[in-house]
């Protein structure tokens, strides 16, 4: 063999390489960007939503005499603690959602890939971090180029079950800062997120700071809802209508986030109430109440009925569009400004 040919194969050799370097730089890169979207996500849901997650919260949480519904919950929220008392336990999830909304939809995009390069289609082609997928290959069916929507509610479940082990501790100090309701610091148990972990881990240790992470892996599985949704809602739209891709994303993110609390909504009430028990021990915030997921549920049901699971839900409900949609918008902003 002449060293000309010889000097070619190792050409197309080190070619062959460098493209597969290539591709697999590409391919980290994909995976970031979902990551780095969700930072804006988390912002843009926190700015919106939190003074509903605060009624939301205060109503799943206290006695039913306290309040009469949503609107006299807001209105002796504001008149007793102004309307800064709306964002009590801010801080926690504004930080928090920052890292869950980039860890959740981060890790949505890279399951989304995953199950479509290794389960629904593998080798034939690519998942985008949309999920609108691109071609890698030519193939007869468009509709084979992309993830089906049971590929998205798995991936769904699998970053619900991901993002549970930060939005756990995240959570449980925000609700536990939620239901403080005196305007005076001086009254109250914890004077701020890093005060309530630090008495909480003291007499606690970890353990105390994840309490409730079961009930948040369960909550959080309802996202098998909420992307499945997500997926149809953009299908319809990009196929039915001239919608621009902004507001398809506004639309689907908006109305799949109200499938999602439809379904998980029952399961979030049980959660806060594990999440608001009193930890007792060195604390001395009260006696403990729930052993476990099942004796919480029970306490619901027994103490207001069925309604008790719903209780709370006209806030969630009318917070849910907005704040997704909205943080959808932004986070598919952000994706499709990334270069690519």
């Amino acid at each position: 063999m002449s060293s000309a040919s010889t000097e070619y194969g190792t050409a197309i050799k080190e070619g062959e390489k460098n493209a597969v370097v290539l591709k697999d730089k590409k391919e980290n890169a994909k995976n970031y960007k979902g990551f780095f979207a969700g930072i804006f996500s988390g912002v843009t849901k926190l700015a919106v939503g939190h003074p509903f997650d605060t009624i939301k919260v205060r109503l799943q949480t206290s006695e039913k005499s306290k309040f009469r519904g949503p609107l006299d919950c807001l209105l002796q929220t504001i008149r007793k603690e102004g309307v800064f008392g709306l964002y009590k336990g801010a801080t926690p999830p504004l930080v928090g959602w920052m890292f869950m909304d980039s860890i959740m939809l981060g890790s949505l995009t890279f399951y989304r890939r995953l199950l479509h390069e290794q389960l629904f289609s593998p080798s034939r082609m690519l998942a985008s971090p949309n999920g609108l997928s691109s071609r890698d290959s030519p193939l007869t069916n468009p509709q084979a180029h992309k993830l089906p929507t049971i590929g998205h509610a798995m991936a769904g479940v699998m970053a619900g079950a991901t993002v549970s082990f930060i939005a756990a501790p995240v959570e449980h100090i925000k609700a536990r800062l939620q239901i403080q309701y005196s305007n005076k610091k001086s009254e109250r148990l914890y004077k701020g997120p890093i005060d309530c972990a630090k008495k909480i881990h003291k007499f606690h240790g970890i353990p105390g700071l994840y309490h409730g992470l079961a009930a948040t892996l369960l909550f959080r599985s309802f996202f098998f809802f909420w992307w499945g949704s997500y997926d149809i809602f953009t299908r319809f739209f990009t196929e039915k209508t001239s919608l621009s891709t902004p507001v398809i994303n506004f639309w689907a993110g908006g109305l799949s986030a109200q499938i999602f609390w439809i379904t998980s909504y029952p399961s979030d009430v049980v959660k806060q109430r594990i999440m608001t028990d009193p930890l007792a021990g060195g604390l001395n915030d009260g006696t403990r109440r729930f052993p476990n997921w099942r004796t919480a549920a029970a306490a619901v049901y027994r103490e207001n009925g069925w309604r008790g699971y719903w209780r709370g839900f006209v806030p969630c409900f009318l917070r849910a569009f907005p704040a997704n949609a909205m943080a959808l918008v932004a986070f598919e902003g952000v994706m499709r400004a990334l270069p690519k």
